[in-house]
């Protein structure tokens, strides 16, 4: 079996209804950006979808299986053995109530980690300083074979969450960001990539340009948030930092 490619089966399949972004979303519920979202591969449907999904495309529920890698190379022949036997319907049913559900109390599988989740507190009362610190209780788990993949070594890698408008629609305000705190100098910096950067110790999600005389931050919503431009001494005067690159976002629609 061939390995299908998610973003591409849902784009797809809704062209072949004729449908556009926003009609499907109205089937389903949800906003144009998430099914925009889910067709960039910029995020997932959850689980709970899926069933809904494939409905609305009129294709069956294990193709999206298949082209999320629920059903993998590993495991094609079990699964196919599995479709024989019990049926479309019943085999399809099985694998939604399948799908792995966890919180924080759902022990790691050996393929997982856990991240830590940064945050920002406000230094005495009134001062408008702040300080970035880890959430002893918050995190998220990863894959360890999508931290390789993406050259993130687990000592590096954190997450961040977003507040604000000034990144949507890429980012909505309150999504997290995972961060690679490896990739932390200058010379680290890929124009046009996302970082996460301490200002005067605020965070901030932002596009990253370098420029002969110092660096280039950029909003999505430039609309509202222009581009600053700072140079070298400013950096320094401003106290502005960058923490690492970001590697990973996830969103509620």
């Amino acid at each position: 079996m061939s390995k299908l490619n998610l973003p591409k089966v849902i784009a797809e399949a809704r062209e072949k209804l004729g449908l556009n972004q926003s009609e499907l979303a109205r089937r389903l519920s949800v906003s144009p950006q998430a099914v925009q979202a889910w067709e960039s591969g910029r995020a997932t449907p959850r689980a709970s979808k899926f069933r809904d999904l494939a409905k609305a495309l009129e294709i069956p529920a294990h193709v999206l299986l298949r082209a999320s890698g629920v059903i993998t190379e590993a495991n094609a022949s079990e699964y196919h053995l599995k479709y024989q036997r019990e049926g479309q319907a019943a085999f399809e049913e099985q694998m939604l109530k399948d799908l792995s559900i966890w919180d924080e109390t759902t022990p790691l599988e050996d393929d997982e980690v856990y991240v830590p989740l940064l945050r920002e507190v406000e230094l005495s009362a009134g001062s408008g300083r702040f300080a970035i610190e880890e959430r002893p209780t918050s995190h998220l788990r990863f894959l360890k074979q999508d931290l390789r993949a993406n050259g993130v070594q687990l000592s590096n890698a954190k997450c961040v969450g977003v507040s604000g408008s000034s990144m949507f629609p890429v980012l909505r305000d309150g999504a997290t960001v995972g961060v690679n705190i490896g990739k932390n100098q200058l010379t680290d910096v890929v124009d046009g990539e996302m970082y996460a950067i301490s200002h005067n110790g605020q965070l901030r999600i932002k596009q990253l340009f370098r420029l002969p005389s110092g660096l280039r931050l950029r909003s999505f919503n430039r609309d509202d948030h222009p581009d600053e431009d700072y140079s070298f001494q400013q950096l320094q005067d401003e106290q502005i930092a960058i923490i690492g690159h970001v590697f990973w976002w996830g969103m509620f629609a």
